[in-house]
């Protein structure tokens, strides 16, 4: 009786085991091939998957592809993937894109999207870097960014690269609980405004063992953010990890809670930086800023708090920023400042900064532009432990 039981039970489980292993959707099956644009083939895999009622994976194999611009949106009824296992590349010239939005591949409204596979999105962006002049031009032409996730929840990117954007690397707007894991970002030291990340208006979202190269911000903070955790990261080169700019726009939204941990930074511009505009109509706050245990490695300017940020003097510093910082903690940063002013807190004579913990500082200097020092204004920061080099000495707090 039992053997007979065991005979007719096991097909069933068998049966039940293979119906939840998630089903894969092949682009090669949808006509997309090697060094052809698979727009259409991706999305139609992705129209079939998302409508799958139970999990699917959207397999793109170890091969070249090209791809003009595609949009990828939910809701899906299941738990879907796009594992990428070969590279993608964008259009060199980003006016071949068909939508002129600025945006290479986009996924919007997505729960519980998993991207994998250790494949690379190749934005190819060498010759826009060069037509790029928003740096004189306030009014320049907004280039194409490689990856727009837009409202997606419970989602993980893991394992895949993002090489040389036109853009920004990867926009995150709306989004809720989201990670970013053994993610990698690659493009020169010297190409322009390829920020990693860029993450605004999401709450809990997270950056894991990751590794950042780019001409600009590893990552950078816009408003509305709330619950941010950096942690592991190594960034280097680019401009550091940037909490703004802010301040621009009178209906920005409150920053708060943004952590930075176990993180590294090589060669870069800055490293911990808050920066707002003054001159603007912005009151947010930006509270619960946490760094901590981070190794500065010949780090321009390892420590910032500007708020005069008016970069190709696109705006007046007449009137300070309106923005609010408070409770900021910075403890445990230790190597090389590749300038003098290892750190400078320029707050705001307006809103001065309050309840800005310092501990365990020491950061040295070799070069030969004199000693070490620390720039201060309108703070008052309290101490913990050593402080190397002594910070806000000289500090003044407006009345």
């Amino acid at each position: 009786m039992a053997l007979k039981f065991t005979v007719l039970f096991l097909p069933l489980l068998a049966h039940i085991v293979n119906s939840q292993q998630p089903a894969t959707f092949d682009i090669g099956k949808y006509g997309g091939k090697p060094h052809a644009n698979i727009a259409e083939a991706l999305s139609s895999a992705w129209k079939e998957a998302c409508a799958a009622t139970t999990p699917s994976t959207i397999l793109v194999p170890r091969d070249i592809y090209l791809l003009n611009q595609v949009k990828l949106v939910g809701p899906c009824k299941a738990p879907i993937e796009l594992q990428v296992q070969g590279t993608i590349r964008a259009p060199s010239d980003y006016t071949q894109l068909p939508d002129k939005k600025a945006e290479w591949i986009t996924i919007n409204y997505v729960d519980h999207l998993t991207i994998s596979g250790g494949g690379v999105f190749d934005g190819q962006g060498k010759e826009a870097w060069l037509k790029n002049d928003c740096g004189k031009n306030p009014k320049c032409v907004k280039l194409p960014l490689n990856l727009s996730f837009n409202f997606i929840t419970n989602s993980t990117i893991h394992d895949v690269t993002t090489q040389d954007s036109k853009n920004f690397h990867v926009n995150v707007i709306g989004c809720k609980n989201v990670t970013f894991q053994h993610f990698t970002v690659s493009a020169p030291g010297d190409s322009i405004n390829t920020d990693g990340l860029h993450i605004a208006k999401s709450e809990g979202i997270y950056v894991l063992d990751s590794i950042i190269k780019t001409g600009d911000d590893c990552i950078s903070v816009g408003d509305g953010m709330k619950e941010l955790h950096i942690e592991n990261v190594t960034c280097g080169p680019g401009h550091g990890i940037s909490v703004g700019s802010l301040g621009k726009g009178a209906t920005e939204e409150d920053v708060t809670g943004i952590y930075v941990k176990n993180c590294t930074f090589i060669g870069t511009q800055n490293g911990i930086r808050v920066k707002t505009w003054p001159s603007a109509p912005a009151k947010l706050k930006i509270t619960g800023l946490h760094y901590e245990d981070i190794i500065m490695d010949n780090v321009e300017n390892p420590i910032v708090i500007d708020q005069e940020y008016c970069p190709w003097n696109q705006c007046k510093l007449d009137s300070p920023s309106l923005i609010k910082i408070s409770e900021v903690t910075v403890k445990n940063i230790k190597g090389t400042s590749a300038s003098p002013v290892a750190v400078s807190f320029v707050c705001s004579k307006t809103v001065p900064c309050e309840n800005v913990e310092m501990g365990d500082i020491d950061l040295t200097y070799s070069g030969n532009q004199g000693p070490i020092t620390t720039k201060c204004s309108n703070i008052k920061p309290t101490f913990v432990g050593k402080q190397n080099p002594p910070i806000c000495a000289n500090a003044t707090q407006s009345s």
